[in-house]
C-alpha cells in the first residue's frame, strides 16, 4: 500500500447473488475502501428493488458511487463507465483510500482494466444513409457489402441485426478501417496494482437457489409496484436498455399482458440463472483472478491479506 505510482484497487466480481455487497460492506469494515459499483442497472434511478440494490441501511454503512446516476431511459456505454470510473478511483485515491469495484458487469471491467478501442462517435447523417440505403435495398444487401470489407465482423453479426450491422458499416465510413481492425487496437490499461477476486457459490445448484429465493423476495419487496411507475412514465419501452434488464424485461411484459403472472416468475428466475451463466463464462476465462467461495468466513481475511502484503 506504499507505492504511490501503483496504488492498490480491488476488483470484487462475480454472479448475481453470489454476496459481492454483503462481502464488499465487510471489507469496508477492515480496509480504508470507498465502494465503486460496476453494474449496468444500478445506475438506473428507481430501480431499485429488482437490481438488488443496496439498501439505504446498507448504503448509510457503506457509501456507493456510480449508482442512481442515470434516468431510465437514458442510454450508458462501457466507455461512460470507463470515464466515470477513473474519476471515481482518482478521488478516492487522491483521499488516500483504496478503491473497491463491486459488480458483475464483466464488460465494465474489461473495458476498464485494458481500456476501450479507438472507435469513432456515432455519425447521425452516416447513419440516415445506411438506414436509407436498408429501405432501399434491405439488410442482407447491406451484409454483403460488410462482408467485402470486413469478413470477420460479417461472420459474426447476423444479417437480422440491423443495430450492429450499421454500425460496423458507420465505423467504416467514418475511419476507412472495419470495425475488426479497430477493436484489436486498445486504448490505455489502468495504471493501478489491481487485486482481482471472484465470488461465486461451488455448487451451481446453490446459485440457482440463491437466485431463485432472490427473485421471490422481490417480489414480496413490491417489484410489481416499482416497474408499474416505470411502466406508467409512457416514455419508456420495452427496447431501452434500462427495461431489457433481467427481471425487468419479464415484469414489463406480465403488465404488457403478454405473459401471465406464473410465466413472468418462471421466465424473470430463468433469465436471471442464464445472466449468471454467462457472467461466470467471462470470468472462467479472466486472468488473474483468486476465487471466493460464497459464504466461506475466510473470504475478508484472503483479500485483506493481498492488500496489506502486496
Amino acid at each position: 500500500m506504499t507505492d504511490r505510482q501503483h496504488p492498490p484497487v480491488i476488483f470484487l466480481m462475480g454472479p448475481t447473488a453470489s454476496g459481492k455487497t454483503a462481502l464488499a460492506i465487510e471489507l469496508t469494515k477492515r480496509l480504508p475502501c470507498d465502494i465503486i459499483s460496476v453494474d449496468s442497472a444500478l445506475i438506473y434511478k428507481g430501480m431499485d428493488i429488482g437490481t438488488a440494490k443496496p439498501t439505504d441501511e446498507e448504503q448509510h454503512e457503506a457509501p456507493h458511487r456510480l449508482l442512481d446516476i442515470l434516468d431510465p431511459k437514458d442510454a450508458y456505454s462501457a466507455a461512460d463507465f470507463r470515464r466515470d470510473a477513473l474519476h471515481e478511483i482518482e478521488s478516492i485515491i487522491a483521499q488516500g483510500r483504496i478503491p473497491l469495484l463491486v459488480g458483475g458487469t464483466m464488460l465494465y471491467y474489461k473495458a476498464l482494466l485494458e481500456g476501450l478501442s479507438p472507435l469513432p462517435a456515432a455519425d447521425p447523417e452516416i447513419r440516415a444513409e445506411i438506414e436509407a440505403e436498408a429501405k432501399n435495398k434491405g439488410w442482407e444487401s447491406l451484409h454483403k457489402a460488410l462482408a467485402e470489407i470486413d469478413p470477420v465482423s460479417a461472420a459474426r453479426i447476423h444479417p437480422n441485426d440491423p443495430q450492429r450491422l450499421s454500425r460496423a458499416l458507420e465505423v467504416f465510413r467514418i475511419t476507412g478501417k472495419s470495425l475488426t481492425e479497430l477493436t484489436q487496437q486498445k486504448g490505455e490499461p489502468l495504471p493501478y496494482d489491481v487485486h482481482q477476486f471472484a465470488i461465486s457459490p461451488v455448487d451451481r445448484a446453490v446459485l440457482r437457489e440463491r437466485i431463485a429465493e432472490r427473485f421471490h423476495l422481490m417480489i414480496s419487496q413490491g417489484f410489481e409496484n416499482e416497474v408499474r411507475k416505470l411502466y406508467t412514465r409512457g416514455d419508456l419501452h420495452i427496447d431501452l436498455p434500462s427495461i431489457r434488464c433481467v427481471g425487468y424485461r419479464q415484469m414489463w411484459e406480465y403488465l404488457d399482458g403478454q405473459l401471465s403472472y406464473d410465466e413472468m416468475v418462471y421466465r424473470g428466475i430463468v433469465a436471471t440463472c442464464q445472466l449468471a451463466k454467462r457472467q461466470m463464462t467471462w470470468l472462467r476465462g479472466w486472468e488473474n483472478v483468486t476465487w471466493l467461495e460464497t459464504g466461506s468466513k475466510d473470504n475478508a481475511d484472503i483479500i485483506c491479506g493481498s492488500i496489506t502484503s502486496a
